[in-house]
């Protein structure tokens, strides 16, 4: 994207239509798998919501430059899945010139108008809440539950060494919509740096042995992310560490969900990034589920 393609108008920044991609459609035992997804009532593999999170960055650029990869926040609440090269747009609301900080909205939407995701962006010692960090995620936390009976608030995930590595952020540039030189060549801060996703995919990894030794069958997507960067970015082939816990349970009719809280340790013990997300358990899925997931992935030091 190029930012004579970005629209500015009514307050706002709106970038150009573009086709998230869902490499996972011809797979099997997923909701990114055409077939699994399909089979649960959806039109087709879901792209993964946190894919859409690299729709901002040349939004986010035009907002506050580069300061928002190192001290950030994208917080989205995710409303509807999209399927594979379906078109979607991100929009940024536009921050008061001159603040240090600021937050706006942010959100994802298809141009029948369906909200794909929604909710805000910040950049700098924000004091305003974020989306995710305002919302009651212990609210539906009642009755009985089956997929998650040995989740519980509280729980701490194991500590994994994490890492993006070059390879990865390459092959990542196959399927990207905004493929900026940063991801794979020099950047402001020396080396390439990690995308949105694959920042927030590190956060991810904590949660995947845990689930694997409590044994969830059930198919799963991402109902909710909230990256914070504090001291980035997250750079390519950096050694880091993840833990985290887990900090809410709850369901719905369609669902069983947990949240969590992870982070990003430099090699130094400091904090460079922390992710709040909500992971949705579809009931009566456990027949179609991949029985190799969760995959988990780490880094050796």
């Amino acid at each position: 994207m190029t930012s004579d393609e970005i629209v500015s108008k009514e307050g706002h920044f709106y970038g150009p239509w573009r086709q998230s991609r869902n490499p996972g459609a011809g797979g099997t035992g997923s909701l990114h798998a055409d077939t699994t997804a399909q089979q649960l009532g959806f039109r087709g593999g879901a792209v993964a919501g946190v894919t859409h999170f690299e729709l901002f960055p040349p939004l986010i650029q035009k907002a506050w430059g580069q300061r928002w990869f190192e001290r950030g926040t994208l917080s989205i609440d995710f409303h509807n899945p999209t399927v594979d090269r379906e078109d979607v747009r991100a929009i940024l609301g536009q921050p008061p010139a001159g603040e240090a900080a600021s937050q706006v909205v942010a959100w994802i939407e298809r141009p029948d108008g369906m909200m794909v995701g929604k909710g805000t962006a910040s950049a700098g010692d924000c004091e305003e809440t974020t989306t995710l960090s305002a919302k009651d995620i212990h609210k539906y936390d009642t009755g009985t539950y089956s997929i998650l009976k040995n989740v519980q608030p509280g729980d701490v995930l194991p500590t994994v060494d994490v890492s993006v590595t070059l390879e990865q952020s390459r092959r990542r540039m196959e399927t990207i919509t905004e493929p900026l030189p940063w991801y794979v060549g020099e950047s402001p801060w020396g080396g390439p740096i990690a995308t949105p996703s694959m920042a927030t995919s590190t956060m991810s990894q904590p949660w995947r042995p845990y689930i694997k030794e409590r044994g969830m069958p059930a198919v799963v997507l991402w109902g909710a992310a909230e990256l914070r960067l504090l001291n980035g970015p997250v750079k390519v082939d950096e050694l880091y560490q993840a833990g985290g816990e887990i900090v809410a349970r709850g369901q719905s009719p369609k669902t069983e969900y947990f949240w969590s809280e992870t982070y990003l340790n430099d090699a130094t013990g400091g904090r460079v990034a922390e992710l709040r997300m909500q992971l949705r358990f579809l009931k009566d899925s456990g027949e179609l589920v991949d029985p190799d997931w969760p995959r988990v992935r780490t880094a050796s030091r």
